[in-house]
């Protein structure tokens, strides 16, 4: 697959996005139920988690290392994210779309979340941990980065029992469509351009 920042943008606008098969090959997907992470007060963490981020065990980073947390997003026995499609994500992060919201313990990441930021909408393509609960928390703080810029999709793509216990939900496509519309109308901006 040529790698055309314009177009790939254009696929994830549409409501789509990419995957690799067992051979390697990247397509583009959508799926019969959309999986979103609540940016309202329907958003939900598990308690075990509050003294961890009360505490300040994990420290917080947007791009520290981007790349690492690719390869962490990507480091499993069974995984969609390719090596091709790896480099998509880089050229999407140098292009300003594709952005890595990260935990730290001292020098060591922690875990992270791999996600693509176009105008009001995040898409979150994966997330890995290699401490304890360092996915989670990034869990939290990013859902706290995107109301305090005013984001209003997350999308998670597709559901799982972990996602469940942040309170993710699951609409039909139709009204996916319409939501990321919504989304694409409003200009946000993953950094505080001031800073």
């Amino acid at each position: 697959m040529e790698i055309s920042i314009p177009a790939i943008v254009n696929g994830y606008a549409q409501g789509y996005f990419l995957m690799a098969d067992d051979d390697g090959e990247i397509g583009w997907y959508s799926s019969r139920q959309r999986t979103l992470i609540p940016l309202d007060a329907r958003f939900r963490y598990p308690k075990s988690l509050r003294p961890i981020i009360n505490q300040e065990r994990f420290s917080v980073a947007i791009d520290r290392d981007f790349v690492a947390v690719c390869h962490g997003c990507a480091d499993r026995e069974t995984t969609w994210i390719s090596p091709k499609l790896q480099d998509i994500y880089i050229a999407l992060h140098k292009a300003g779309f594709a952005h890595s919201f990260e935990t730290w313990q001292g020098e060591e990441l922690a875990g992270g979340i791999l996600g693509i930021a176009i105008k009001g909408a995040f898409i979150g393509e994966s997330m890995f941990y290699r401490i304890p609960n360092g996915s989670k928390v990034a869990m939290v703080k990013l859902v706290e980065h995107l109301r305090q810029r005013r984001y209003v999709l997350f999308d998670a793509q597709l559901q799982n029992p972990h996602l469940e216990r942040f309170g993710s939900f699951v609409i039909k496509p139709k009204e996916y469509k319409f939501l990321l519309h919504q989304a694409l109308s409003r200009q946000c901006d993953f950094f505080d351009q001031n800073k």
